[in-house]
């Protein structure tokens, strides 16, 4: 059976269909070129007191963030972004410490860490770009 669908099979989807050695790798799995460096999803943000915390559930509430994250630290401010329509979380929020030692402790405390039954990550919050500064070079609205 499994030899018949090989032969119907197109050339790039029988490797799906192989058993032998040359193929024992799965397919969509590219293998990086040899002295290739790997390179970073994306770039870091600088160490400063203002957290970025994604993968909140959308129970979690600013006081729930505040409490769980003021373990490691004086919370000056939190904030988990809200629908306006549902006012449900949108499942990111935002922590600020009164210094970049505590947010330091908090990333290292909180990241990867469960509230509210979802795996949360926090990481330094990037400066939002100047009003007016367009991403991918794209027009502002539709074609032009």
């Amino acid at each position: 059976m499994a030899t018949r669908a090989a032969v119907a099979a197109p050339r790039v989807l029988r490797r799906f269909f192989c058993s032998n050695s040359a193929s024992s790798t799965f397919p969509f799995i590219p293998t990086p070129p040899t002295g290739a460096v790997p390179t970073p999803a994306r770039p870091t943000a600088e160490p400063n007191t203002n957290l970025f915390v994604s993968g909140l559930s959308k129970r979690t509430t600013t006081e729930k963030l505040r409490e769980e994250f003021s373990k490691f630290g004086e919370v000056v401010h939190a904030r988990v972004v809200a629908d306006r329509v549902s006012g449900y979380s949108k499942g990111f929020g935002f922590v600020q410490y009164a210094t970049i030692e505590e947010a330091a402790k908090g990333i290292e405390g909180m990241d990867g860490k469960f509230l509210d039954g979802w795996v949360i990550f926090a990481e330094y919050a990037r400066p939002r770009p100047p009003p007016g500064h367009q991403n991918n070079n794209s027009p502002p609205f539709g074609r032009q």
